[in-house]
């Protein structure tokens, strides 16, 4: 199978790899880039462990082959914080213990990333709806909903 050009800007660098038509995005992630916190669950789309940010919207990576993406904008988990320090949703996470194993943990936070983008201030109700496609087998959850709520208090408006 012949190798077609991807052209991705990646956590803000532009990255330009021939891979085959059918490499999907999170493969093009992890192997290309080395970027292993993007994980791979279910790979049908259902848990959430390989969201991304695509153009600024959660998408699942193992659910779209990079070509199809090329000349996008896609953020991982390794983009959400700029500097070596956590963001204040990933540090919210931390405070309040909102992961045991922590293999769903980045899919959370870059839907909460969105989730606060669209709603700065959401209800209990709100945060759960707006995580309904992300699968934790482990907290239950309760801890999730609290670093969410915390997150939206602490952050300035439009801040991810």
């Amino acid at each position: 199978m012949s190798k077609v050009e991807v052209r991705l800007t990646v956590n803000g660098a532009e990255y330009v790899r021939s891979v085959e038509p059918r490499y999907l995005l999170v493969d093009f992630l992890r192997r290309e880039l080395g970027l292993t916190g993007t994980h791979i669950g279910c790979e049908q789309g259902v848990c959430g462990a390989c969201t991304v940010l695509l153009d600024g919207q959660t998408a699942r990576s193992c659910l779209h082959f990079a070509v199809q993406v090329s000349g996008s904008e896609i953020t991982t988990i390794e983009g959400v914080s700029a500097e070596a320090s956590l963001s204040p949703i990933q540090d919210a996470f931390h405070r309040n213990h909102a992961l045991q194993c922590g293999y769903c943990t980045p899919g959370f936070v870059l839907t909460t990333v969105e989730l606060l983008r669209q709603n700065p201030s959401p209800d209990e109700t709100e945060i759960r709806r707006g995580l309904t496609n992300n699968v934790c087998r482990c907290t239950g959850y309760v801890n999730i909903i609290k670093a969410v709520a915390e997150a939206a208090r602490s952050m300035p408006t439009g801040e991810g």
